[in-house]
Parts: C-alpha cells; structure tokens; sequence
C-alpha cells in the first residue's frame, strides 16, 4: 500500500501502453503511450501526472467488451496531459547524428585549444612547472613546436618548401636536456620518440640500424591515432552497445514491441539488469594480450613483407564461427556474462567496426611525416675526437653518424604500415659533450642541426630550486611516501639549504653528475628514516633540521676529501 509513486508510474504508464495496443488504439495513443514511457526521469510533475491519469482511467474506462469510445476519450485526456506538460527527454535527441555544421564547430574548437596549448609562452609555462631554468632550451623547444603548427597553415604552394629546423641541446649531464625531451612528449598529440644513439649500430654491423627509428614512431603513431579516433567515435559505439542489448534481451525493434523495449531501456540506464547474464559473440582469443591471430609466422614483424603476410593469412583464416561471422573476419565464439561486463566486451566490438572505414594507416603516416618528432639523445657518444688520427673500429660510432644523414635530411623509410618519407619530421639532439666538441661531428651532421643551444651547469641556487619548485620535487615524493605509514615528515629550510650546498659541493669534488645528485644525497639521508618510519606509531612527526643533514653526510664529504690524495 505504501508503494512508491514512482514505480506506480512505471507500472501504470506499462499497463496503459499494453491496454492501448491491445484495444488497437490509434497511432496518435501508442505515440502518447510511448511518450509518456520515454518521459523518463519518473520526477514528481510525471507522479502528478500520473495521479491525474489514474483518477481519469477509473472514472471514464469502459467495462470489458465496450467499444473503443472510453479508450478514445481516455486517449485524449492523456494527449492533453501530454501537451500540458512539456517532455522531459530532451536528452535523448543527442542519439540523433550531428549537423556537418556542429561537427565543423566543434572541430574549431578543439583546434583553437591545440592552437592554444602550442603557444610558445604556454609551452614555456608548461616546461617550468617540471624543469628548473634553461630558458634558451625551452624556448628553442617552444618555437619549434609553434613552427609545426604554422607551417600546417601555409598556402599550399609554400608548405612543401619549408622544412623543420632542427635542434642541438648542448650541456652538461644531469642540466634537464632528457626532461625536456620527456615532457615534450606531453605537449602536443604529434607522434614523439626517444631514442638514445648508442643503441644503433652502422648497416652491415649486428644490431639495429637507424631506419629502425622511424618504424618506432610508427607504432607509437597507430596507437596514437587509434586512440583519438576511438575517443571520436565512443559517444557512438556506447549508443550501438545499448541496441544491441536491447535486441538480445528483447529481440529485433518492431513497433509492437517498442514500448517494452524502451521500459527496458530505462532499466538497463538505471543499472537494473547488470546482473542479468546473456550471451555475447566474442572474437576469439578476446582479451588476451598479444595472441597475434590465428596464424603468427615467424621472421622480423617489422619487415613490410612478412607483415602483410600474417595479415594476410588472419584474413583468409577467419572463416566465421558460431555467432556467424562473414567470411575473412576472426572467428567468434559465444561466452555468457552478465550485462555489467558484457558492456565494456561489446564496446570494443562495435568500435573496432566502426573504425574499419577509417583507413588508420593513411591518417598515421600523414601524421609521423606532418608532425613527427624524433628525439636523439647521447648523440656525442657516437663522435670521436680529432685530435686522435686512429680510425676507430666500434660499429657505433661515425658509421651511425653517416646513416643519420639521409634520415635527418629526408629520405623514405619502409615500414609494415608504407613508406614513409622523413622530409618534415622534427629531429632534437642532444648530447653532454664532455670527451668530444660538437665541431668533432660530421660537418653534414652538424649542417642538419642548425639551432644550437646550450645549457647552463647547474649552481646550488638552482639545486635548491629544484627541491621546492617544480610539482613533483624531491621533498614532496619523500614527504607522500612517509605519509602512507601515518607519519608526518617536514623538512625546515635550513636543512633544505644544506642539502643543495652538500650536492653542489659533491659534484665540484666528486664528479659533476648535475641535479642526479640530489637523489644520492636524499637517499643517505632518508635511509634510516624510511627503515623506522614503518616502526613509528600512526600521527608520529619527523623533522628534518640542519645538523640531521650534516650528520648523515659528514662520512661522504671526509671521503671525498681522501680521494683528492689517493693515487
């Protein structure tokens, strides 16, 4: 007797959609009927509704074997109450495909944003949330990723004649040059890879020969571009893996039938029937990483020619299976599962079906060869010296440098998704140059890499920079890990202050290893600290001071102090 007024209006909006099918209502009552279900957030004005509704039915409904009169006069009176009371499904007009207008404006959009995000200042501000000084590198990064973007805005006559710029950092090690190659990568959604040059060897040598560069930007580009198409088309693919519940919960969509199968649709928005178990046609072998088809050949995968063959042999294999799948796609199989997690297996079905009439290798290619950026880091590792006439015999050494040339310059590289040709792909290098000059490189190599920049070493005022500014520093990452056992940790600014003069002091005895110095010294002093910490009762407060500093590295600086007289 207490039932809810909601699920009286369910439950009465069904039992009216019924009695109007049954009684062979006219189109204008099942469209009221079908309308009233689709009202759909059941709020207190549909509850009102409903009680008008209800005092209506029982005054004017006709008993068993009357004329269609009483169902006509009741019809009305809903249609008034229909028209009354304005719908409250709005929302679901969102299902209806966009306008090419709305699509073009929401491309704007979202391209005035990109355009946004590359401006050199925001690059710039980006850069100095995680990276302390080198100002010049940072802007020499932010100017080339600006130059990208205009260059995509020339006329079409002038776009071929303007190539990238590419860039040489030069500094010392542990001075930010890999960081900023690390957060480029988050800058933008171009194709970016970082590679180091002493893992190439010259072609003729065992190993991998730089050609294998590209094929890498490649893949990480498939991905990419994978991934933003999916993200376009999910609103879609989620609408599709609703009907298709619907149908196998209810049956193909018919105009009887509409009427429960929205009632069901309310149900499977609110949740109800996750629990529910259906069955569901898989591709074979879903959800298992790297399963690789039905057949997998050996050889290099990366070879365009063995790579259409196993794509080859796939299609040809998939000959269909129980949930009759056409001819040439994977084989299926029919698992039961609840609804919850159908869903998400579903999902990756219908996007996979809709991103067939997207060639994905076309768009990334363009976009490797459009906006490609490849970063070379250690590249004074494979110079040698002048000063030195003896040829040397390490295969990765000017020999990488000779296969570097065409590939900065431009050349066509073949890869298992086509050729690619590296005309417009911007190149960063950067190397520390300690044993070698920059001059001790190729003269062509060093042609390729017009904009020099150098980084400054690092002084104790940007050590200590570095331990407070950027969002994730030192003290902070210490500071979390102590406080998952319930134990504050705080550090005072003096000891902030020595430790920077202790990890400059180091790298003028020791060893200039720049701002990798830091974990060293933080490591000796939270050594003992995170070994208790795990022993101190929960609300327990840590202080770091200055002679606690001075304590854990006074044996490191009387070694460092011997060192200078061992021979």
């Amino acid at each position: 007797k207490k039932r809810d007024s909601l699920d009286c209006t369910k439950i009465y909006t069904m039992l009216l959609a019924s009695s109007t099918f049954r009684n062979g209502a006219s189109n204008r009552g099942m469209a009221v009927a079908s309308a009233s279900m689709r009202r759909g957030k059941w709020t207190s004005s549909s509850s009102s509704s409903s009680q008008r509704w209800f005092g209506a039915s029982s005054s004017s409904s006709p008993p068993e074997g009357d004329d269609e009169e009483g169902d006509t006069t009741t019809t009305t009176t809903e249609d008034d109450a229909v028209t009354t009371t304005p719908p409250d499904d709005t929302p679901a007009a969102a299902a209806v495909p966009a306008t090419p207008a709305e699509n073009t404006a929401t491309t704007h959009n979202a391209e005035s944003e990109f355009e946004k995000k590359l401006r050199p200042s925001e690059v710039v501000k980006e850069l100095n949330r995680h990276i302390v000084g080198q100002g010049d590198a940072k802007r020499a990064v932010a100017i080339a990723l600006r130059n990208r973007w205009r260059r995509r805005q020339l006329p079409e006559d002038l776009i071929k004649e303007v190539t990238p710029r590419n860039v040489l950092m030069i500094g010392p090690t542990g001075c930010g040059k890999t960081e900023v190659a690390r957060r480029m990568a988050s800058l933008g959604d171009a194709p970016f890879i970082k590679v180091e040059a002493t893992k190439f060897t010259e072609v003729g040598y065992h190993g991998r020969d730089v050609d294998q560069i590209i094929r890498d930007l490649m893949d990480i580009s498939m991905n990419v571009t994978r991934k933003k198409f999916t993200e376009q088309r999910r609103a879609e693919a989620k609408a599709l893996v609703e009907d298709r519940i619907l149908d196998i919960l209810t049956g193909p969509p018919t105009q009887k039938e509409q009427r429960s199968r929205e009632s069901f649709r309310d149900m499977l928005r609110e949740g109800l029937l996750d629990d529910q178990e259906i069955e569901v046609d898989v591709p074979e072998g879903a959800g298992e990483k790297g399963a690789g088809g039905v057949f997998s050949i050996g050889g290099d995968q990366n070879n365009p020619n063995v790579a259409a063959m196993a794509d080859f042999l796939n299609r040809m294999g998939g000959g269909g299976g129980p949930g009759g799948a056409k001819k040439g796609s994977p084989p299926t199989e029919r698992k039961k599962m609840p609804i919850s997690e159908a869903r998400d297996v579903i999902l990756d079905i219908e996007l996979d079906r809709l991103l067939e009439n997207i060639d994905l290798k076309k768009e990334s290619i363009t976009a490797v060869e459009e906006s490609g950026i490849v970063f070379i880091d250690e590249i004074d590792k494979i110079c040698s010296s002048k000063d030195y006439m003896s040829k040397s015999a390490d295969a990765s050494a000017e020999g990488v440098q000779r296969d570097l040339l065409p590939l900065i310059e431009g050349t066509t590289i073949s890869t298992k998704y086509g050729n690619v040709n590296t005309d417009y792909i911007l190149f960063v290098a950067s190397g520390a140059f300690h044993a070698v000059k920059p001059s001790d490189m190729l003269p062509e190599l060093q042609g390729r890499l017009p904009i020099r920049v150098e980084l400054n070493g690092l002084t104790e005022d940007d050590l200590y920079k570095i331990l407070t500014e950027p969002v994730a520093n030192l003290l902070r990452q210490q500071i979390e890990l102590i406080k998952t056992e319930g134990v504050t940790l705080t550090f005072e600014d003096d000891a902030i202050r020595e430790i920077a003069r202790m990890a400059a002091l180091l790298n003028r005895t020791v060893e200039n290893i720049g701002a990798r110095r830091l974990h060293t010294v933080m490591e000796r002093i939270m050594e003992s600290l995170s070994f208790e910490a795990a022993e101190m009762e929960e609300g327990s407060a840590i202080t770091v001071n200055k002679e606690l500093v001075q304590e854990r590295l006074s044996d490191v600086l009387v070694a460092s102090d011997l060192s200078k007289y061992i021979l």
